[in-house]
């Protein structure tokens, strides 16, 4: 529990500051544990609806929370729900659907073809970073966090969702880039309610419910 608090705090720090917070708020919060993860027993993710409105689009921060309360869900190929078990595209699919109402493939290299490419030292929480695990690129996927941290649904053998960090051999040989989603001030942007109502230049116009 104290690393769970201690991580939502780290990703409040790394997002925009709340509307009143001073910007150094969280200047001395001291650095997250890495490649850690919370008992199954645990998962406890905010309800979609208490973070996430017709008035506007998610911000960064309610994504991020949304997938660290998924911490400790059951991996599972194929799957895309934390009742039945998640693979690595399936929990990307589960959160951006619950969070930003997002229809996304069920698939790490198609997610990777859908939209901008981000540079390493250009991340945002919220962004997707992706990896190559098997013999073909982007065979793994997970939402990074800040400071180096993405949540995953890492593989069966690990066997839940985890956070681990872009710096630990294993992961850093195997990365293959990251996409952005949401756009950078999705905050302020205003609501999608379907794609034939949206600009054409709109992000995340194409996968609106």
């Amino acid at each position: 529990m104290i690393y769970l608090l201690r991580l939502i705090i780290l990703v409040l720090a790394l997002a925009n500051p709340l509307p009143g917070w001073p910007a150094d708020a969280f200047a001395t919060v001291p650095p997250v544990p890495t490649a850690s993860a919370a008992p199954a027993s645990s998962v406890t993710a905010t309800p979609a609806a208490s973070i996430n409105t017709a008035a506007q689009r998610p911000s960064r921060v309610e994504l991020a929370l949304f997938a660290i309360g998924l911490i400790g869900a059951v991996y599972k190929p194929g799957g895309d729900n934390p009742a039945v078990g998640m693979d690595c595209s399936g929990f990307v699919r589960y959160v951006y659907h619950e969070v930003a109402g997002l229809k996304l493939p069920h698939s790490a290299r198609a997610l990777s073809k859908i939209r901008n490419t981000i540079a390493k030292a250009d991340l945002k929480p919220g962004d997707l970073v992706f990896f190559k695990t098997m013999k073909h690129a982007f065979s793994h996927v997970g939402i990074y966090l800040g400071d180096n941290q993405f949540v995953h649904a890492s593989s069966s053998k690990t066997g839940f969702v985890m956070v681990s960090n872009l710096d630990e051999a294993y992961w850093a040989k195997r990365y293959e880039g990251a996409r952005r989603i949401l756009p950078s001030a999705s905050a302020a942007s205003p609501p999608v309610t379907s794609a034939t109502d949206t600009a054409p230049t709109d992000p995340i116009a194409s996968f609106a419910q």
